[in-house]
């Protein structure tokens, strides 16, 4: 071999690792510059049962929405079985604060052991109890106040003024109250919301108002046209639930899950 050869090869070996050094910078760059709601969508410690429902909820766009950041103070009321907490704790464990408001009662048990499948990722979570220990979250200290199909429950039980009234006192001025429910159309007849789990758009700006919330918008990312809101079991006739059992098992899993208003509101700036 030559001297011009040798020089070759020697320029072709030390030329070798450039371009995979390259596309690590590069790769580096991608990731600061990544949206953290969708790094933690894609979190490797959520359950693939709850991922397939993605389709569903819209987590992504939903918390883009109700503006979410990792650097703020988010409450979830009601976190039940870990949902929205498998997304939201690793989105804030490093720089936000996140609270898991979960009503007293059976569910308590059930997020304790949830917390307990990934410690390592949710080992930040504070869970307070509501409304037992709710004065333990600072008065005018939230950033965000995010609630999941429960507004339905709290209606049902009479307990919307009170829990609303908790949520304005624990945000502060400017902060945002995110709500996603099942939707009644506006035509139905009112009682139905005490039996059906779907609610009227308007009862529930009705519900915030009352509190002193201003209405900021709405959202139709968790919108399912194809969802009647009128069915034996209510929406629990839908998936996930499917209450009928194998009745019309396969008619409602082409329906998909419910019909969802995403509603945002602010309170008020003083």
């Amino acid at each position: 071999m030559n001297r011009l050869a040798r020089a070759a090869l020697v320029l072709t070996g030390l030329a070798l690792p450039v371009l995979p050094l390259a596309a690590q910078h590069a790769g580096h760059a991608m990731k600061k510059g990544a949206d953290p709601i969708a790094a933690a969508v894609s979190a490797p410690t959520r359950t693939p049962k709850n991922v397939v429902r993605d389709t569903y909820r819209h987590p992504k766009e939903t918390l883009a929405f109700f503006g979410v950041k990792p650097t703020q103070t988010v409450v979830e009321y009601s976190p039940s079985g870990g949902w929205y907490s498998e997304i939201l704790a690793p989105l804030l464990r490093d720089k936000g604060t996140f609270y898991a408001l979960q009503p007293a009662g059976s569910y308590v048990d059930g997020y304790k052991k949830f917390l307990a499948t990934q410690p390592a990722a949710y080992d930040k979570v504070k869970l307070v109890i509501y409304p037992d220990a709710t004065a333990t979250i600072p008065a005018g200290s939230v950033d965000t106040v995010l609630t999941f199909r429960n507004v339905h429950n709290m209606v049902m039980g009479g307990k919307e003024a009170d829990t609303f009234n908790a949520f304005f006192t624990m945000l502060k001025p400017g902060g945002t109250l995110g709500v996603v429910d099942h939707r009644l159309p506006e035509s139905r007849d009112t009682a139905l919301e005490k039996s059906s789990g779907y609610l009227k758009v308007s009862t529930i700006r009705r519900i915030a108002q009352a509190a002193g919330f201003e209405y900021v918008g709405a959202s139709e990312v968790n919108a399912n046209a194809k969802d009647r809101a009128d069915y034996p079991k209510g929406v629990w006739t839908l998936p996930p639930v499917l209450a009928e059992k194998d009745v019309g098992k396969d008619k409602y899993l082409a329906i998909g899950e419910s019909d969802r208003m995403t509603l945002k509101f602010r309170k008020p700036v003083k």
